[in-house]
């Protein structure tokens, strides 16, 4: 698959601190590997959205919009009834960020938590906000260069005032230990149901050197420890939740029934039919 990159495959200056583009599509697309070259926000208006990143993960439809830090993640978008999606994205530059912050002279010790995307509900405010941003895109570019900037301004002083710091923390912080980020990835993800080639793209590795590190941690292969997980998982579910097997195997990330009971039964001895039973 493709890997697009994002704002590069635009045609948009490098130069500008932030940029808008109206996104339309009448096509869905399935955990596309995108690597964003700066942050962004993404009003979605039609459709539905999932992104995975390293650290985290979201689902939205259109009642909420995305704030997304640069980065690498899989993308999927969903048409509406109308078969259409459409997205207002904001780009925006570190520098930008760093900017609102020393403008607002912020200590970056307020907040501790961070991650990579956040989900945020429409309001009246966002929504005339969109609108304005539409209104924009349509102007020439030296004009909306000058008024995407105030506009950055606008959006993230009505963010920190409403929601607190803790975007501004995830947004400027960068994570140095790449064991942590390593492992925080693979704990992160063993229940999406990700491809080697999905989790090495998200490690930034390539698929051998990436089932080399996880070797190195967890000394087993990444097919045996993540089909460990899952079966627990629905171990869980079975005994805990007296959830029937024709419900979990989905959870657990298998493909269908016939597959999860054979894999459970040879870590368990016994039938998930059997487990439920007890």
């Amino acid at each position: 698959m493709h890997t697009i990159v994002l704002p590069d495959e635009l045609s948009f200056e490098n130069s500008q601190l932030v940029q808008v583009f109206d996104y339309k599509s009448s096509k869905e697309i399935a955990k596309q590997q995108i690597i964003l070259n700066q942050n962004i926000f993404s009003f979605l208006i039609e459709g539905a959205k999932e992104v995975i990143f390293d650290d985290s993960a979201l689902s939205i439809d259109n009642s909420r919009f995305l704030v997304m830090k640069s980065g690498n993640c899989l993308m999927t978008e969903k048409l509406s009834d109308g078969s259409n999606y459409r997205s207002v994205v904001l780009f925006f530059a570190n520098e930008a960020v760093s900017r609102f912050i020393r403008k607002i002279e912020w200590n970056k010790t307020e907040s501790s938590v961070s991650k990579s995307v956040y989900a945020f509900k429409y309001d009246e405010f966002i929504k005339r906000f969109v609108d304005s941003l539409l209104d924009i895109s349509k102007l020439s570019r030296q004009i909306q260069k000058k008024m995407l900037e105030v506009k950055f301004e606008e959006i993230m002083f009505y963010l920190t005032e409403k929601y607190g710091t803790e975007l501004l923390y995830s947004l400027t912080i960068n994570s140095d230990n790449a064991t942590q980020k390593f492992i925080q990835i693979i704990e992160n993800s063993h229940l999406n149901k990700l491809t080697l080639k999905e989790l090495a793209f998200l490690c930034n590795m390539s698929v051998s050197t990436f089932k080399r590190e996880f070797e190195k941690h967890y000394s087993e292969s990444p097919i045996k420890w993540f089909q460990n997980k899952r079966l627990e998982f629905a171990h869980y579910l079975l005994q805990q939740e007296q959830k029937n097997p024709s419900e979990v195997y989905f959870e657990a990330g298998y493909e269908n029934l016939s597959s999860f009971t054979q894999a459970y039964k040879s870590k368990y001895g016994v039938t998930p039919k059997h487990h439920q039973k007890i």
